[in-house]
């Protein structure tokens, strides 16, 4: 069973697919027809970095208005990763307005049920993400904790099986280490924009001294996709 091609959450997704191109438009035109596009990458990351450093909320609420979201086809990767784990518990940090939620929510949907744990930095996003998700038919799996993720995520309330992290890059690696003991071998770990520059996050998942293995994936080339795998 796959309800990702019919009924409320296909018509869900292709709204907000629309939605999103237009609100990114120009954020994303940034990055195209440039003469060297890997090194405005890594120059837009560095200022990112700083600025998340200097102040994260400040930093973020100038996205309010911006999906960010994942692509198409990495939203099926996302629905592949929880049925193939028989995930029962998801966290998912930066869950914005919705589109990989749902994604992540219709595989626990067709495998019966399960709890997904999102966080947002944005009280705006938040709200319109849940929204997305009741027109969709799954705001009953889903629960959107608003505000830093190194707090909303304290308690998750028990075993996690699968993390996404697709929030503020610089917490990519607190966030995660707040999780790890919560996390039982095999539990996968998918990271978006996860770009290799300067990245203190790549460094420790890549580090088997740390019980990891990962590597970068092809899907969504360009969007820096790293896919983890807990192996301790």
């Amino acid at each position: 069973m796959d309800s990702l091609s019919t009924g409320r959450v296909a018509h869900t997704l292709h709204r907000l697919f629309n939605e999103a191109e237009q609100a990114d438009r120009a954020l994303m035109e940034q990055f195209i027809n440039v003469e060297e596009p890997e090194q405005l990458i890594a120059d837009t990351l560095a200022e990112h970095f700083a600025e998340e450093r200097r102040d994260l909320r400040g930093f973020y609420h100038g996205y309010a208005d911006n999906f960010l979201n994942v692509a198409p086809e990495y939203g099926r990767f996302l629905y592949q990763c929880v049925r193939a784990r028989k995930a029962q518990r998801i966290v998912e940090f930066g869950t914005s307005m919705g589109i990989s939620t749902i994604y992540l929510a219709t595989a626990l949907r067709d495998m019966g049920g399960g709890q997904l744990i999102g966080t947002e930095l944005e009280a705006g996003k938040a709200a319109r993400a849940r929204a997305n998700l009741e027109a969709a038919g799954l705001a009953d799996l889903v629960e959107i904790r608003v505000g830093d993720a190194r707090e909303t995520l304290v308690d998750v309330g028990g075993a996690v099986d699968l993390v996404l992290l697709d929030g503020a890059f610089s917490l990519y690696l607190p966030v995660l280490k707040l999780l790890e003991p919560h996390l039982t071998p095999g539990t996968p770990i998918l990271a978006e924009n996860a770009f290799d520059h300067d990245n203190e996050y790549l460094a420790y998942v890549r580090d088997p001294a740390n019980g990891y293995l990962s590597q970068s994936i092809p899907i969504s080339a360009g969007r820096g996709n790293e896919f983890t795998v807990l192996t301790r």
